[in-house]
């Protein structure tokens, strides 16, 4: 057999070979033949990933080039909803993709991430640079006024050419390779800095090999700390890695002061420095995103972030974090005396620092409340606070739940439930994933694997998943978790409300397609009923008798309910300053990550003993989130839930009227309009006030 015929055979072999690969690949399945149309994880294999990528972006060029080559003159059906629906396959696996690097990664699907990424940042700066495609965008958006359009079509034409404008399309030609490169190298740092974050926070764990040095941590703490170390082959021994669920217990109930410093120290400095330093990627990302604002044509990031959301400005927020700031930081100096007080108290001398807080506030609230983390937690099961929150959805919007065990999970511990409204007809399939592990990224977030739409007159619904970090009890043990852990549930499944409820025809505009500002309001507004006597009774049960929660803790509750909120708010506030700071650099500024965040807090006044909710070299919301310019998000929809839940407040907390308003007004509307005339048609024209939110933290 010569040279060139085994050439031949063995390039004949290897289109064969990938000939069958396509033809397997579930990715390019037209739909897939599973339960409500869930990803069939069992059968996607990760040689899948990247042959569906290529696929879906070249089936995404010859939709383009359709609309492009198209002989009628544009118009919305053949150039905005065209558009609209092109890219479904890559779009899909890059759904797939995003979702399971942060749920459930692996040194695979990472590679495959970094492989994939340039590739489709590359493509879509094609599409939304093409000067032909834009052209046709732009002529029926021009003519606008004489088409006749319904209010959702109207907002799908305005975001879309809003879309190419943000973009880059009016950008100069000179400018756009710049662009590109910008783009391309600003998906790959945020990759990056992910992995880095991950890597260091499984990369370290404190060992403790005598029992004595646990005092005042609770009994399930201790044992999951042995069961850790048992995994690990240290039987006999205790160890506490940096995951939030583990650090914030240790340090808030361990006497041993040193220990408490050592693993927080160690929390705090993750990827600052060392194998996985994220501090050249943090400078590196502030300074890119200046020289993309001024491209396009902004003086900094923020403003060119914040010109689509709510806010407008960064003047606008930050006039609202500065109204907040000063009546915060005063508390949190209140607060702080107290603890110091309480050191005293105890014969030492020592200023109060950061591995203090959550232990001398502890301390602070049972003097004065009588009440503690420890004393409320047995009566927070997690799946009785999971049939609470479901019990909730169910009185306000008539939603029932029922699990389903034949719907394909990315993981054993998933739970999937098949929603349903009052009539029985489907709403959407929800996932919950409740528990840590070090495939998971920290943290709590609801995602899309599928968006509510209509398809040829069909209402397709949505598949949801809430992502959710509890701590993984030890075996034999219930699942306990603490208060601040029920509100992320409610708050996290407020998200998933507006997913699951949305009744919108296109998927670009359904759900939380929201400005950033916005989408928090859903989640933030569920928090409030978590802490109402009446939902707490059907789900604080104590996990050994079944007792319901006794009038007099939920009296306690109430009264320490503002207690330690000028730390909550302060160390939230410092970080929305310190990411609006970033983002509002000048293009060509240098930066230093520990020199610049130093100088933002110092500016500020933040005191010690109180550190950044998140500091620059693990702050993930903002560079590797989406959440750049935004993490103020949340203190904003907070004025707009309190407000909005001051109407549930005044009509009754399960109020049908109150509660169908919402709905219509909020949850199914998506963004299929302005973000304040929706609030506004909700609360009958009248503009939110900040002064609930002003009282529910008892900064007045």
């Amino acid at each position: 057999m010569t040279t060139i015929m085994r050439k031949y055979i063995a390039l004949f072999a290897t289109m064969i070979i990938g000939i069958n690969t396509m033809a397997q690949n579930p990715f390019l399945e037209k739909q897939w033949n599973t339960p409500f149309g869930v990803p069939p994880f069992d059968k996607i294999k990760f040689e899948h990933y990247m042959p569906a990528i290529e696929q879906g972006m070249k089936l995404h060029d010859e939709e383009i080039n359709s609309i492009i080559n198209s002989k009628q003159p544009p118009s919305f059906a053949n150039t905005i909803e065209a558009l609209e629906k092109s890219g479904y396959i890559l779009s899909r696996v890059r759904t797939v993709l995003d979702n399971l690097q942060s749920a459930n990664t692996c040194d695979e699907l990472q590679e495959i991430d970094k492989k994939s990424s340039p590739l489709i940042t590359a493509h879509y700066d094609n599409v939304f640079l093409n000067e032909r495609l834009f052209a046709r965008v732009k002529t029926v958006y021009d003519n606008r006024s004489k088409i006749k359009l319904n209010g959702e079509q109207s907002k799908l034409l305005e975001e879309i050419y809003k879309k190419f404008i943000r973009n880059g399309a009016l950008v100069s030609e000179d400018k756009k390779p710049r662009l590109r490169e910008i783009n391309a190298r600003l998906a790959m740092l945020s990759i990056e800095f992910g992995d880095n974050l991950l890597k260091a926070t499984n990369g370290y764990f404190m060992t403790v090999d005598k029992i004595e040095d646990l005092k005042g941590l609770p009994q399930d703490q201790v044992n999951a700390a042995a069961e850790a170390a048992k995994a690990k082959g240290l039987d006999g021994k205790w160890i506490f890695g940096l995951n939030k669920t583990v650090v914030l217990p240790f340090i808030q109930y361990a006497e041993n002061r040193a220990l408490r410093r050592q693993l927080y120290q160690y929390y705090l400095n993750r990827s600052n420095g060392g194998k996985y330093n994220n501090n050249p990627l943090v400078a590196e990302m502030a300074e890119l995103r200046a020289e993309k604002a001024a491209i396009m044509g902004y003086p900094n990031y923020a403003a060119y972030v914040l010109d689509d959301n709510m806010a407008k400005t960064p003047e606008n927020v930050y006039k609202l974090l500065n109204q907040l700031w000063t009546p915060a930081l005063e508390m949190a100096k209140r607060e702080q005396a107290d603890m110091q007080a309480m050191i005293l108290k105890e014969g030492s001398t020592f200023e109060v620092q950061p591995w203090d807080w959550w232990y001398y506030a502890e301390k602070v609230r049972n003097e004065k409340y009588n009440l503690s983390d420890e004393e409320l937690k047995p009566y927070f099961v997690v799946s009785n606070v999971r049939d609470g929150v479901f019990g909730t959805a169910n009185k306000l919007y008539g939603l029932n739940f029922k699990k389903r065990n034949d719907v394909p999970v990315y993981q054993k511990d998933v739970d999937a439930f098949e929603v349903t409204d009052a009539t029985g007809k489907l709403v959407g399939l929800l996932y919950l994933d409740y528990f840590t592990r070090p495939e998971k990224r920290s943290g709590a977030w609801m995602t899309n694997y599928s968006d509510q739409r209509v398809e040829n007159g069909k209402d397709i619904r949505p598949v949801v998943s809430i992502n959710l970090n509890y701590p993984v009890p030890a075996p034999g043990e219930p699942a306990l978790i603490n208060w601040d852990e029920v509100s992320t549930f409610f708050h996290e499944f407020g998200h998933g409300l507006h997913g699951l409820l949305s009744k919108c025809t296109y998927a670009y505009l359904s759900g939380t397609s929201v400005p950033r500002d916005f989408v928090e309001l859903p989640s933030q507004i569920m928090e409030n009923w978590a802490s109402e006597p009446e939902v707490l009774k059907t789900y604080a049960k104590h996990y050994k008798t079944g007792e319901v929660i006794p009038e007099s803790l939920i009296k306690k509750m109430q009264a320490a309910s503002k207690f330690n909120q000028g730390f909550a708010t302060t160390e939230y506030l410092s970080a929305s300053i310190l990411d609006l700071d970033y983002h509002t650099i000048a293009p060509g500024t240098e930066v230093n990550a520990q020199c610049f965040e130093k100088h933002s807090m110092d500016k500020i006044g933040l005191i010690n003993a109180i550190p950044p909710r998140y500091d620059s070299w693990w702050f993930q919301h903002i560079f590797a989130g989406g959440y750049s310019a935004g993490y103020y998000a949340y203190i904003w929809a907070e004025v707009l839930d309190a407000d909005a839940f001051s109407y549930f407040n005044k009509n009754g907390i399960f109020d049908k009227a109150t509660a169908d308003s919402f709905r219509k007004n909020i949850l199914e509307r998506g963004g299929t309009d302005d973000a304040m005339k929706l609030y506004r048609q909700f609360t009958g024209g009248k503009e939110p006030s900040v002064e609930p939110l002003i009282e529910r933290r008892g900064l007045k």
